[in-house]
């Protein structure tokens, strides 16, 4: 994922942040956009993630969740990465408390970029090896690290 350097900013990642909950989580990740959507406030991201959520859960399953939302006033995508220290209930499809968490924001006009991103970072983190990358790092630059030398499986191998 060629964009995933332009997406993820060092701004927008956290590590070790204790929530208690789906929505603290949203929370927390509301802030980490905000910091990279600077056009928007947080009550306008956690706005659209929580609307979204409702349509359905962004738990992809083993502990990975992909909130997400597209925004009018938005003039460029903008990524967060966060992980929590302790997992929580996000009602994922595997029943799997989620600690890795990737918001996505795009700009509302943004339709198939927003698809091929996401399918894009579906694909990364179903990557078991990433995903316990992911988890044992302890600082930020070491969670940015993790995620751009990230490979995508060669077409050959797979």
């Amino acid at each position: 994922m060629s964009e995933l350097q332009q997406l993820l900013h060092d701004i927008a990642i956290n590590c070790g942040v204790e929530v208690a909950s789906k929505k603290k989580a949203l929370e927390a990740l509301s802030t980490l956009l905000g910091r990279s959507a600077e056009t928007l406030n947080e009550t306008q991201i956690f706005d659209s993630l929580l609307a979204r959520e409702r349509l359905g859960s962004t738990g992809l399953g083993h502990g990975i969740a992909i909130p997400h939302g597209r925004l009018a006033d938005l003039q460029q995508t903008a990524g967060a990465l966060l992980v929590l220290k302790d997992g929580v209930d996000f009602d994922a499809p595997d029943g799997q408390a989620v600690n890795i968490l990737f918001g996505l924001l795009v700009p509302e006009a943004c339709n198939d970029a927003h698809l091929q991103i996401l399918a894009g970072l579906a694909t990364m983190f179903s990557d078991a090896d990433l995903r316990s990358a992911l988890g044992a790092c302890s600082d930020e630059a070491a969670l940015r690290q993790a995620m751009l030398s990230w490979k995508a499986p060669s077409a050959a191998s797979a």
